[in-house]
């Protein structure tokens, strides 16, 4: 095992900042334990790894474990939003500025370094809803992941390496419930990881990613978000956002192109932007049943 203490510049929520990285309540390769100790399992440039994150007194108590145990606690910073400037957004609707106020430890974002780890969860949320996403990303886990290293709460879960996801079976995809369309990108992102893994900056890897079949404005967005923590990834695509954008800066609800133009004042943090519209809590009033998982699988 390895340690560290790390104190961060001004108000930190760590489990607001961490919270991204989360897919589903389910996720195998996330836990938070009732005291609010987060543990989370990486596949690191050095191997696999568990970084174990408490607070005491202000500061941040990293533990670590396995092969990738230097590799996450030098990144841990990172990973809680050291270095992520805030210092140039202005709120320029009085409701974000609200949001900021109430919640100063929680508009920072920060970055994991880790492009794989993002973009098999996006693709998986591509065009379908949460459960259904995160059903398939809990099965393939447990399958193809490997037990996280140290003494890691049962059932948590490393991902697998990119060889492992480009040799998944199409009965095993069929079985998590991720069609094929979504099982191919995976498989073809995975022969590109290299690449994609040692891209140097947000807008490199946007291009790299979206040079890809089968990922598009919302999924590159979405992994930039995570893996480079970049303020400004608006995840435009995405099913709700633009209503809620809308709705809680206008009253009205709009579409995506109405979405960027409320943004426009917010250039360079449009993504922290959208992140305080989440913490206002207003959204457009439901008109219709919410969405069911779908569940086509056979066995």
């Amino acid at each position: 095992m390895e340690e560290r203490a790390w104190v961060p510049e001004g108000p930190l929520d760590v489990g607001q900042v961490l919270g991204p990285h989360q897919h589903g309540g389910g996720d195998p390769t996330w836990r938070r334990t009732p005291d609010g100790t987060i543990w989370r399992a990486c596949r690191t440039p050095d191997g696999p790894g568990t970084l174990r994150i408490g607070v005491r007194e202000g500061a941040v108590l990293g533990q670590a474990w396995g092969p990738g145990a230097r590799w996450l606690l030098e990144t841990m910073p990172a990973l809680l939003a050291a270095g992520d400037d805030v210092s140039g957004f202005v709120a320029h609707h009085r409701v974000l500025g609200e949001a900021a106020r109430r919640h100063p430890g929680r508009i920072r974002i920060g970055r994991s370094g880790r492009v794989m780890e993002a973009l098999v969860p996006a693709i998986l949320e591509q065009k379908v809803v949460g459960q259904e996403a995160w059903r398939a990303w809990r099965w393939l886990l447990h399958r193809y992941g490997t037990p996280a290293p140290g003494p890691a709460p049962e059932g948590l879960r490393v991902v697998p390496e990119p060889e492992v996801w480009r040799q998944i079976p199409a009965w095993d995809w069929h079985r998590a419930g991720a069609e094929a369309v979504r099982a191919r990108t995976i498989a073809t992102a995975a022969w590109h990881a290299d690449k994609l893994e040692t891209a140097a900056t947000s807008a490199e890897a946007d291009r790299l990613l979206r040079a890809l079949p089968g990922i598009g404005v919302w999924t590159s967005a979405e992994v930039r978000q995570r893996a480079f923590g970049d303020p400004d990834a608006v995840s435009v695509g995405d099913f709700h956002l633009a209503k809620i954008v809308g709705y809680a800066l206008t009253g009205e609800k709009t579409d995506d192109e109405g979405m960027l133009r409320l943004l426009e004042p917010y250039a360079g943090h449009r993504h922290r932007a959208t992140m305080l519209v989440g913490l206002t809590g207003l959204r457009p009033p439901a008109r219709g049943p919410r969405l069911a998982a779908r569940d086509y699988r056979s066995f």
